[in-house]
């Protein structure tokens, strides 16, 4: 038999969350009834707790408040040290399966080379692969801030280099002296991404 519970994980939008409520077992459950479930999932129907401490020992389980704000509070029969070991492994596949997403930076300059701009986008790329979004950015010197759309130029051809990988989260946009752009990672990853990194910029007519 289990002493006390220290934690309750729950399944929800895909996340296992610990909820720091604890879980009253046995002897900790003071209420003078309890709807209880039986280990099967079986409706037992509302009884004396003591009863209910009855079914429990006879059954060799415990018994566990699981919604205790029920009136009355609703109680299931059943194994806890097996429940909180199975509860503990789902919790550590899912963080194991849960990919942290970070916002990588690339910075590029109105004026940026060809060799520049590929070794860029290649980085990007990576980036991408791995499942992080992009923020690109373009810091304007002097009076390059009046030919923005210099910037913007780069900044699609910064997109055609990298579109097999990504969607464009946000747009161009200017913030002082920047242009920003979000680039966030595809759902499918496309084996053509780096060839079209290593592509020339096409040339002004």
């Amino acid at each position: 038999m289990v002493s006390s519970a220290n934690f309750y994980l729950v399944k929800k939008t895909g996340r296992c969350i610990d909820i720091a409520a604890e879980l009253l077992i046995n002897e900790e459950i003071r209420d003078r009834e309890v709807r209880v479930i039986g280990a099967d999932g079986a409706q037992l129907g509302i009884m004396p707790t003591r009863k209910a401490l009855e079914l429990a020992e006879e059954a060799e389980l415990d018994l566990v408040k699981i919604v205790p704000n029920a009136q009355p509070p609703v109680c299931k029969l059943m194994d806890y040290d097996k429940h909180r070991f199975e509860q503990s492994k789902r919790e550590r596949e899912m963080r194991k399966n849960q990919k942290v997403i970070s916002l990588k930076e690339v910075q590029l300059s109105a004026t940026i080379e060809e060799n520049d701009v590929a070794i860029k986008a290649k980085n990007a790329i990576r980036f991408l692969q791995d499942g992080d979004k992009v923020k690109v950015s373009i810091r304007f010197r002097g009076r390059q801030i009046a030919h923005a759309d210099i910037g913007m130029k780069v900044m699609q051809d910064f997109i055609e280099r990298t579109k097999d990988v990504c969607t464009v989260e946000r747009r161009p946009l200017i913030e002082g002296r920047n242009m920003i752009m979000i680039l966030a990672p595809k759902a499918e990853k496309a084996g053509k991404a780096e060839k079209a990194a290593k592509q020339p910029k096409p040339q002004q007519a």
